[in-house]
Parts: C-alpha cells; structure tokens; sequence
C-alpha cells in the first residue's frame, strides 16, 4: 500500500498534535512548520479530519488545533479514510477477474484486503509515537523528534 500525501501529512499532523503538552491546541502554522507541510494544505486536512471527529478546533489568540480522543484511540485506518485514502491495496475490481470468473483470485484478494483493514485499524497515534521513540533511542538521538 502506497500512502499519498493527504495520508501522510495527515498521520504527522495528528501524530504531532499527540506530543502536544497534555495534547493542547497547536496552531495550523506552527506544526506545518515543525513536519514541513504546506500550511494551506494542511488547513484543508485538518477541517476533513475535524469533520470526521478525529480533531477539535480551538479558537481565540492561544487556539488551534487539538485531538478530539487520547491517542490511544485513534487508529491509522480512521485517519487514512478520514482523508479519502483508499485502504483496499488489492484489486477487487480487475477487469480480468469478473470475466474469467477467477473466484479463487477475488475471494483471495477480498481477504487481503480485509486483513490490510484490520491491521491498519489496529495501530494507534500511540502505537507510531512509541515505535519513533524506541527507535530514536537505538540511534542514541534526542527524545525530540520532527515525524
């Protein structure tokens, strides 16, 4: 599965709101400028990921954004379609198969497909951030990190 940038930025938006001191707001320009992704660009994922319930917009002078759920609770498969990611990796609509009536192959991708789903609805916010730190601590680098 290839992640598209609207995937990407999306986890390290969020995987950035996570580091947040007790998970406070951030502003759109100050952690486009800590993951380096377009401001505006990340405005626009940040309303989507709103609407689906995965962050909260924090107005006023110290505003921002901020997760709407410990991130524990958040998986990387609700961020992904949150942002329209398509997370069937495997073709379930190949031409080639509904004409050879190939059920072997489409119950077998159908299966992948699923067990892809599960996987990415498994890992959590929390999940990435403890793989990044362990594996900032086996370079011997800071506890502080850009995603």
């Amino acid at each position: 599965m290839k992640l598209t940038t609207r995937g990407h930025y999306s986890v390290k938006a969020l995987l950035d709101l996570s580091l947040q001191p007790k998970f406070g707001p951030a502003s759109v320009r100050a952690i486009a400028q800590r993951q380096d992704i377009p401001a505006p660009y990340l405005e626009k994922l940040l309303i989507e990921l709103r609407r689906a319930g995965l962050v909260k917009s924090i107005r006023g002078s110290i505003g921002g954004y901020q997760l709407a759920k410990k991130p524990a609770q958040i998986s990387i498969g609700e961020i992904l379609e949150a942002v329209g990611e398509n997370i069937n990796h495997f073709p379930l609509d190949d031409p080639k198969m509904s004409q050879t009536g190939d059920w072997v192959t489409f119950s077998l991708w159908q299966r992948l497909n699923q067990k892809l789903k599960e996987v990415l609805y498994s890992i959590t916010l929390a999940d990435l951030y403890y793989d990044a730190r362990s594996w900032q601590a086996s370079l011997g680098e800071e506890a502080n990190f850009v995603v």
